[in-house]
């Protein structure tokens, strides 16, 4: 695996190795000990799937507060989206920018958010598959939603030509400065 630091700090891209031949193809695309020896070490305890008929699909900026705050690690296994990650840390010298990236089947690349990132995604094109492992399960209370056109924090949508769809959850969201997220940047020592 390849793990490729993005622009903000702990947001990871891994490039799992895919081995093909004339049968088609065969991947590790989680390995615990992998990501250990480049410092990560998480326990994932749910797998999510989701579906998405068409392009323009919105789904978030989601984040859970803790103590139910999730990490999350996120592929698709068809189609492509434009994933983002937005620092919620109160105090972190990043807190409201964003970073992007697109994660597609054809990359066959990963994105690592971890807890105190807020997550979304829009598909690319009609017919999208994401998978992504989480290190928490749903809690319904502790779940929260920032919009996804905030203005302060000023993410950079693709134009796929096509309506943007979002949930009701999402179309109702909140700007970010209106949301308590519950995490707190703490700074390193050195």
């Amino acid at each position: 695996m390849i793990m490729r630091p993005l622009e903000l700090p702990d947001v990871v891209e891994i490039l799992p190795v895919r081995r093909s031949d004339e049968r088609g193809f065969f991947s590790e695309v989680w390995r615990a000990d992998a990501l250990e020896s480049e410092g990560i070490s998480i326990d994932w305890v749910q797998d999510n799937h989701s579906f998405s008929a068409t392009a323009g699909v919105i789904r978030g900026l989601h984040f859970q507060t803790p103590p139910c705050a999730q990490d999350k690690l996120v592929r698709v296994t068809r189609g492509s989206i434009f994933d983002v990650a937005v620092d919620i840390r109160q105090g972190s010298p990043t807190f409201g920018r964003w970073v992007g990236l697109v994660i597609s089947a054809e990359k066959w690349n990963q994105i690592l958010v971890p807890k105190g990132f807020a997550h979304g995604f829009m598909t690319l094109e009609p017919n999208c598959e994401v998978l992504y492992k989480v290190s928490a399960p749903y809690a319904p209370a502790h779940d929260r939603a920032i919009r996804y056109d905030d203005p302060a924090i000023g993410v950079e949508w693709p134009d796929v030509e096509a309506d943007v769809l979002l949930s009701q959850k999402d179309a109702s969201a909140p700007r970010l400065a209106y949301v308590e997220t519950g995490f707190v940047y703490e700074r390193e020592h050195d």
